[in-house]
């Protein structure tokens, strides 16, 4: 991605991509066929992390975090995104809604979840709730001055079984100009606490080794205390941590799909066929041409979005924006490449496979394609009173 830069900037970036292509590239075969990441991987690459100064670079350096900003978070997703979330995730970026917690949360929650000694989830989505919000659910009524939490989230996914859980729940209904409402709100949930269960879930075939939970929720009893930010307040956290999430699923596909591009570019210049280069032929060359001006626009895009962020005025289109094209551009770029590998771009023995897999997941997390262009939509049709 072109950016203005710097020697700091520089640095920070040659650094990443070092730690990920020697702390993580020679273990992806492994993972991918095993369907784990072994303890002893998983924690080699969270203390190198934390040895080079990138765990929890995301977070203040008031609380212990890196202090990096958007610009630079963007560039370290983009290194990230060349290899498989199950490996990245273990150079653990804690996530930014725990800078709500109050002071004794801080003691609790945050400051922990910096130093490495606790890790989160963060669980919004429910078997009939996905895309669907409003269609949640796991609850939270009053008793007395705590609260008892009923309900479940599946899909909730992380590179080891966690500590704790944010966990959104209804806490009642607000009147508003479209109707009723439901009202949210965030709860910090220990893993452990009676009535509540956490157990890995299903696997999937993208990105092999990161683990999905199911959490179950019987009657969980809350103190006030645990209660992330203000009551009601749970979709304004939640929707602070999609916008920027979706910016950084732009980026690491943009990361994803420039490694896809350069190992189909090396094969269309080695693989002869007819007594030259597959790359010589059109239909070959135009689909390298094809990805990369794709994979400039997207960067550009990702770069847009974060000189808004910066700024304060990215809208929920503009981060919408980012996480369809970049995504649907990286699957055009691994559909393609697999048709440059031919017969080899589906055997297990080559890596283009996996590429291909890993790709297609992120069209559905952090916001389905559809999802996005409802969005977008919305921001167009709105200012209109559609």
């Amino acid at each position: 991605m072109y950016m203005e830069t710097n020697h700091e900037t520089d640095l920070l970036v040659s650094t990443v991509r070092r730690f990920v292509e020697t702390e993580m590239f020679p273990h992806e075969e492994e993972v991918d066929r095993l369907g784990h990441v072994p303890e002893e991987i998983g924690r080699q690459i969270e203390t190198r992390a934390r040895e080079l100064g990138l765990y929890a670079c995301n977070l203040p350096e008031d609380v212990g975090g890196g202090g990096l900003n958007i610009s630079q978070m963007a560039l370290i997703e983009r290194e990230y995104g060349k290899t498989s979330h199950a490996l990245q995730s273990w150079a653990a970026r804690p996530t930014e809604l725990l800078m709500a917690c109050d002071a004794e949360q801080r003691e609790r929650y945050l400051f922990p979840a910096v130093r490495g000694e606790k890790r989160e989830l963060f669980a919004l989505t429910e078997p009939d709730a996905g895309s669907d919000v409003m269609g949640m659910k796991t609850n939270a009524r009053r008793d007395g001055d705590d609260w008892i939490l009923n309900g479940s989230k599946h899909f909730i996914s992380g590179p080891c079984m966690p500590d704790f859980a944010i966990v959104f729940a209804a806490t009642g209904v607000d009147e508003t100009p479209r109707g009723p409402r439901k009202r949210v709100t965030a709860f910090l949930v220990d893993v452990g606490t009676k009535g509540f269960d956490c157990r890995e879930g299903t696997k999937c075939v993208s990105y092999r080794g990161y683990k999905t939970f199911e959490l179950h929720f019987d009657n969980v009893r809350l103190s006030a205390a645990q209660v992330l930010g203000e009551e009601g307040k749970g979709l304004e956290l939640s929707g602070k941590w999609l916008g920027m999430g979706r910016i950084w699923v732009g980026a690491t596909c943009c990361g994803k799909a420039e490694r896809i591009l350069d190992m189909a570019t090396e094969w269309a210049a080695s693989r002869k066929q007819f007594g030259k280069p597959i790359g010589a032929f059109q239909a070959t060359g135009f689909r390298l041409a094809d990805g990369a001006m794709q994979l400039r626009a997207a960067d550009l895009m990702v770069k847009d979005a974060v000189a808004r962020a910066e700024q304060g005025v990215m809208s929920d289109a503009d981060a919408a924006m980012i996480k369809v094209f970049c995504s649907e551009m990286l699957g055009k770029i691994a559909d393609d490449a697999v048709q440059i590998y031919g017969g080899m771009g589906l055997m297990e023995e080559m890596p283009i496979q996996r590429f291909w897999r890993d790709s297609r997941l992120e069209r559905i997390w952090d916001g389905t394609s559809e999802i996005q262009r409802h969005i977008i939509t919305r921001s167009i049709l709105r200012p209109l009173g559609a």
